[in-house]
């Protein structure tokens, strides 16, 4: 059965990012994004997408966006209009990743088996957030965490939450 996992790093008041940008920089965080996602399909919104240089590489990228003529010319990226269109998509997968946004993100709660959360420890001003999570829902089974150093400015923890069943 395939699992679709959401990864993300949020602040302790959930915030993702401002002005299609991150909030902060932990280049321990952008390796185990890579680590954990290189190979898997990553589902997206047009945003978030628009927010890397270019395609992540050894990743299939599947871009949700309203704009029926919102086109992407690289090999690695599918556009669709809607995340049961990307699930679709990604099914015969053993693993799909959710990498955001907000609207993304809350829209794949339903359907998502686990979260692979960094938890940064501060709180930002943003225009994009994180979904609240009902705890009733979510098991932690793992926490990692990692004090700010001379690479990291923040503190942050790796928090991996099951759905309960």
């Amino acid at each position: 059965m395939q699992k679709i996992v959401a990864i993300a790093a949020a602040a302790e008041n959930n915030a993702l990012g401002k002005d299609n940008d991150l909030l902060w920089h932990l280049p321990d965080d952008f390796k185990r994004f890579k680590k954990l996602t290189t190979g898997h399909p990553i589902i997206m919104g047009r945003k978030t997408f628009e927010s890397f240089p270019k395609p992540l590489p050894n990743r299939k990228h599947i871009v949700i966006t309203r704009d029926k003529d919102y086109t992407i010319a690289f090999d690695n990226c599918v556009v669709v209009h809607s995340l049961e269109s990307a699930l679709e998509l990604t099914k015969k997968e053993d693993l799909a990743y959710i990498i955001g946004g907000g609207e993304i993100y809350k829209l794949a709660l339903e359907y998502t088996h686990i979260i692979e959360l960094t938890r940064v420890h501060a709180e930002f001003d943003a225009d994009t957030y994180f979904p609240e999570l009902n705890k009733e829902n979510w098991e932690v089974i793992l926490e990692e965490y990692h004090p700010k150093d001379d690479k990291h400015k923040l503190d942050f923890t790796y928090i991996t939450y099951v759905r309960k069943c």
